[in-house]
């Protein structure tokens, strides 16, 4: 009796271990699949994406800023000659990719187009970033590779045309119309997803457009939001998130070329107060005007964005290396005896 039971459940944990074994992937694809439809409805209804070489957060924009230090940067000019186009070309490769993965259509040819989109961003927005490991991009792109190799056999179309090839050649059907057949209903499905994707995007881009002034991000994944500041900045500084409330920090832990970091109110965006030669102080906004992310504090003259490679002047805020294009925010500091004080944003 006891041994049956213990069979029982040897039996059931190797079950167990079969059926994660067969969905592993299952999380991975849903999850990429996810990522790239919201990226590419993000990039259709941003005013800013398709705006054009006026507005910095454009694709255009943006594509001309990296042109210089991508490795393939020769190869952006038809991009950069029809922007709209190529902009249009990536928003909906993005969907196609998506939801090919979701549904488990043609999931070796979606995951292929998910390396090469990423590959592509790799190589261009992200490559300038420092230390490698932290260019999104490149995650994403090793990301596809399971996909590429295992394809979507389960919980998917792919699996479904499967098990109704195996289903016919038992029937006695030749291998030459099992193959027509799957590729043909295959073909339907993939024109069904394509149209209602097709249709869900143009609405999208025609009728759903963000009215802020935030930059787009330029890839899936490839931005991480600014976090808070913490409470309380190194050297004593005083003050919190909370409108109205004064920003202090001891004069004594601003050196000349050196940085506090304090807590702007009423949002509670770090700033960094920086002495960049000696009596002369200002503020700079730790937020990237690339894609929204906290540049490090300053170091050699320069404030580094970790997650796109842009560089900005510690003195003066302007943008040294991009894909920023704009100048960080400034601020102005007045010190009253030992203590600086965080004033007005200037720009």
């Amino acid at each position: 009796m006891t041994g049956g039971h213990g069979d029982q459940r040897t039996t059931d944990r190797a079950g167990w271990k079969e059926t994660a074994s067969t969905y592993a992937l299952l999380p991975l694809r849903l999850f990429l699949g996810v990522t790239f439809v919201y990226a590419a409805f993000d990039k259709l209804s941003d005013s800013h994406y398709l705006a054009g070489a006026g507005d910095a957060a454009s694709f255009y924009s943006q594509t001309q800023a990296v042109k210089g230090s991508s490795p393939i940067g020769f190869l952006l000019g038809p991009a950069l000659s029809a922007p709209t186009l190529f902009g249009l070309l990536i928003a909906f490769g993005e969907l196609a990719v998506g939801l090919g993965t979701l549904f488990g259509l043609w999931g070796r040819v979606a995951a292929a187009g998910g390396a090469a989109l990423s590959a592509t961003l790799w190589l261009t927005v992200s490559w300038g970033v420092s230390p490698y490991y932290l260019g999104n991009d490149l995650a994403y792109l090793f990301a596809w590779t399971p996909l590429l190799l295992a394809g979507t056999p389960y919980l998917s179309v792919d699996g479904y045309l499967a098990a109704r090839a195996r289903r016919d050649r038992r029937r006695g059907l030749d291998d030459a119309a099992v193959r027509r057949r799957s590729l043909l209903d295959g073909g339907i499905a993939a024109v069904a997803l394509g149209g209602a994707g097709l249709l869900a995007g143009s609405l999208t881009a025609t009728f759903v457009r963000k009215k802020d002034t935030a930059p787009v991000a330029a890839t899936p994944g490839s931005t991480a939001p600014a976090p808070a500041a913490s409470g309380g900045a190194p050297g004593g500084a005083s003050g919190g998130a909370s409108g109205g409330a004064k920003v202090t920090v001891a004069a004594s832990s601003v050196p000349v070329g050196g940085s506090a970091q304090v807590q702007e109110p009423g949002t509670g965006d770090a700033v960094y107060i920086v002495q960049p030669t000696a009596g002369q102080y200002c503020g700079f906004s730790s937020i990237c005007t690339h894609s929204g992310c906290t540049v490090n504090a300053p170091k050699n003259g320069e404030l580094y964005c970790p997650c796109h490679g842009s560089k900005f002047n510690a003195t003066t805020g302007a943008v040294i290396t991009g894909p920023a294009t704009k100048p960080l925010p400034k601020y102005t500091v007045t010190k009253n005896g030992d203590q600086l004080e965080l004033g007005a944003k200037q720009s």
